[in-house]
């Protein structure tokens, strides 16, 4: 897939402590076809000096997922939480009145959240172009 200046997308982040984590981003310009400069929407540079931007390469992108509304969400139900400036996996293990309890298989956290910061997971599948709907993706050598 490619993308185009202005396209709003999201970056992976891989670094450890965020793995698994996706940040809102701008395409600013194509370096190669594998390579973009984004601006991101939520990061700053460490001097505050405005918006983050880096290169990133493709296999990091994806497009911004569709908007799925959702007023509430089902225990094992597959999310994604919005916080510390990105969007992180997680799954519903507890609704707690008007909040839900999200487990974080990455750090291990258990965070509660309001509706209002969940969203439906989505992986990208880029060899069809499409979102699927579904469960976290498991991880290399696990066992269900």
């Amino acid at each position: 897939m490619s993308f185009h200046r202005g396209d709003q997308v999201e970056v992976l982040n891989k670094e450890d402590g965020f793995k698994g984590s996706y940040f809102p981003a701008n395409i600013i310009s194509t370096i190669s076809n594998k390579d973009y400069i984004v601006q991101y929407r939520t990061l700053i540079e460490n001097d505050g000096s405005g918006p983050l931007r880096e290169i990133v390469s493709v296999d990091k992108i994806r497009p911004k997922p569709r908007e799925i509304v959702a007023s509430e969400f089902s225990l094992s139900e597959a999310v994604d939480a919005y916080t510390n400036d990105g969007w992180w996996v997680g799954k519903v293990i507890k609704v707690l009145g008007s909040e839900y309890l999200v487990h974080f298989e990455t750090s291990g956290e258990k965070i509660a959240y309001p509706v209002s910061m969940l969203r439906v997971h989505q992986e990208w599948n880029p060899k069809d172009g499409v979102w699927v709907i579904g469960s976290i993706p498991k991880k290399k050598g696990h066992r269900s």
